[in-house]
């Protein structure tokens, strides 16, 4: 005996089409949850005022074809222990810094950067001071950060101007606790870096007697982990991009971009707009002068003993990154 369906032939097409339908809506679901699953996602370490601001203002933080986490940290120090360690992708530190890890054998690479005037890494006095140059350094008690920029630029200079380092007193100490001791009278001159050279010239009437030009590289990187650069690598092209787009707008919007940070840091806004106007930073690509350039850098700070040992900085460098610079 046959059962015969309740439904009529256009009835039975409708319940197909539906069925077909529910599948493919089906299939459109589970597609889109592959996806999200298969987003890729770069752990980017940043500081306040620093790369994310950066990319914000400058509208470049848009449509990303892959996510951001951030962290912040208070500085480079931290953001290259946790590159290390595995626990972020991508971050950017000074370039003393960068070396002194990679000679450690951090598992990272500098596949980008910004160069900025080198002298705006200066020495600098009081007011007062009866010191007018570096030959005028021989005897006296100078403040820098010790294995940093700080002790880097008065060891160079001593040896620029001939004086050897027995015949000048360095006083390790951190930006914050340099300023005080050069404004107290405790130490005579002050190796620092910017903002903090111009809010001591502005705010406080230093003056600076020598600086990092023909010295310092004065190069910012930016620094991946080499697991990222094996696994991650066309999200780090396009942040790498959009971190030079950003930079160069920003050298025609000094303005907006100085008020920006100083609205996220407190810091005044005459101060970065002065620092900026001083550093001009841009984007560069890591090519044989810049790699040269880091190396006699890195060479230099070996022999003050800054660096526990020799480094070649080729190794150091991933340039398959550095079309970038010219996005």
């Amino acid at each position: 005996m046959f059962i015969r369906s309740h439904l009529r032939p256009g009835g039975r097409r409708l319940a197909g089409a539906r069925l077909a339908t529910a599948l493919t809506l089906a299939t459109v679901t589970l597609a889109a949850v592959a996806v999200r699953a298969e987003e890729v996602v770069l752990r980017v370490g940043d500081q306040k005022g620093g790369n994310r601001s950066l990319l914000e203002i400058a509208g470049y933080a848009k449509d990303l074809p892959y996510r951001i986490a951030w962290s912040e940290f208070p500085a480079a120090a931290p953001i290259l222990e946790a590159l290390n360690a595995g626990a972020l992708d991508v971050g950017y530190t000074g370039d003393l810094s960068f070396l002194t890890v990679a000679a450690a054998g951090a598992p990272i690479k500098a596949i980008g950067g910004t160069k900025s005037d080198p002298r705006t890494q200066a020495i600098l006095v009081r007011a007062d001071s009866p010191i007018r140059s570096a030959a005028d350094l021989k005897g006296k008690r100078l403040a820098g950060t010790r294995g940093g920029w700080g002790q880097f630029l008065i060891s160079a200079t001593l040896e620029k101007a001939g004086i050897a380092p027995s015949e000048a007193t360095f006083a390790p100490l951190n930006p914050v606790d340099a300023k005080v001791a050069l404004m107290a009278g405790s130490v005579d001159a002050w190796a620092v870096w910017e903002p903090y050279v111009a809010f001591a010239t502005l705010k406080d009437k230093a003056r600076p007697i020598a600086d990092g030009a023909g010295l310092t590289p004065t190069i910012t990187f930016i620094v991946a982990s080499d697991s990222a650069i094996a696994t991650k690598r066309a999200a780090l092209q396009d942040f790498l991009s959009r971190l030079n787009r950003a930079r160069l707008w920003s050298l025609d919007h000094l303005d907006a971009y100085a008020r920006n940070t100083a609205a996220l840091t407190k810091m005044p806004e005459d101060v970065l707009r002065a620092a900026y106007t001083a550093q001009r930073t841009r984007p560069i690509a890591l090519d044989e002068g810049v790699v040269k350039e880091v190396q006699d850098a890195s060479d230099r700070a070996t022999r003050y003993g800054i660096l526990s040992k020799t480094l070649d900085v080729g190794r150091a460098v991933d340039r398959s990154f550095a079309a970038a610079a010219s996005n």
